[in-house]
């Protein structure tokens, strides 16, 4: 069923927009409906209207860890740009779920205070850094996580702790609930401006050294497996620079793979199978990917 977007009149509302658009890989098939919640206000009033409609909801962050397949998502997808508001309180901060995991380190360090140096880097939003405990350079969300406001497929807002979000290897209980993450807070310590922004710069010169940032991507492809490092393994199966249609296992760090000339999320989907079944084939190791794969296959 199609959202009934005459309903909500003052809501911002693409259809038929191609989400190519908006995901790092410039990949991806169209949403039938894009929505862009200005305030929670609207954000619950898309909820309810897409509840009682039985219209599917999709929520995309910053699309940085994500494959849309190239036939799109069918129903709503809610994009949260809108929501960027961060705050300092003493020793903590606070983000709302559309600014990026960068500006909230950003806040931190001017602020003082230490201890998310490590996701400096990462270029996910709050919710979707939440949404998947997303990690780097030995650090995860959950290390510095308190609580997360989640908008609950019920159309309620409630406050979930650290303990209450379940977290695991890039995994949460907003994964498996249907909850949106609206805000989250971390809890940090107090540190020294110039040290805590040295790390911050050391991490991100490490992050363009070692990571294919000049190439459209998703980020890291696959879970790493347990005894052993995703990006060797891939090396030793011989597929570094492999490349399914305009999709390349990257030449910088084979864990990942770039969109080089023009891919299409299907050749993400078809060279991700093809490591998978190589690797299993030459080591009898298992690769699941970390990235998020959504959406709908092309008919």
């Amino acid at each position: 069923m199609n959202f009934p977007v005459e309903k909500l009149p003052n809501i911002e509302f693409k259809l038929n927009e191609p989400l190519s658009k908006y995901t790092f890989t410039k990949t991806g098939g169209n949403a039938d409906t894009l929505a862009f919640p200005k305030t929670r206000e609207e954000l619950i009033q898309i909820v309810d209207t897409a509840r009682v409609n039985q219209v599917p909801i999709t929520v995309i962050g910053n699309a940085s860890n994500l494959i849309i397949k190239d036939g799109g998502i069918r129903g709503i997808v809610i994009i949260l740009p809108n929501f960027k508001k961060i705050e300092v309180s003493e020793t903590k901060v606070t983000a709302e779920a559309g600014a990026t995991i960068i500006n909230t380190t950003i806040a931190a360090q001017k602020a003082g205070l230490t201890g998310i140096e490590f996701a400096a880097g990462i270029p996910g939003s709050v919710g979707g850094a939440v949404f998947m405990n997303a990690g780097a350079y030995g650090g995860e969300i959950k290390d510095v996580f308190e609580s997360a406001e989640v908008l609950l497929p019920d159309g309620h807002i409630t406050t979930l702790t650290h303990d209450e979000m379940n977290f695991s290897y890039r995994h949460s209980t907003v994964q498996d609930d249907g909850g949106i993450v609206i805000s989250a807070t971390f809890s940090l310590k107090r540190g020294n401006k110039e040290v805590i922004q040295e790390e911050m710069d050391r991490l991100n010169a490490l992050r363009r050294s070692k990571q294919p940032l000049e190439y459209p991507s998703c980020g890291s492809v696959f879970k790493r497996p347990k005894g052993h490092f995703t990006g060797p393994l891939i090396i030793k199966a011989g597929l570094q620079g492999k490349m399914v249609g305009g999709a390349q296992v990257s030449m910088k760090h084979a864990g990942f793979i770039v969109n080089v000339k023009h891919a299409t999320a299907t050749d993400y989907m078809n060279l991700i199978h093809l490591i998978q079944k190589t690797v299993k084939e030459k080591f009898d190791v298992e690769l699941h990917t970390e990235v998020r794969i959504i959406g709908e296959d092309k008919k």
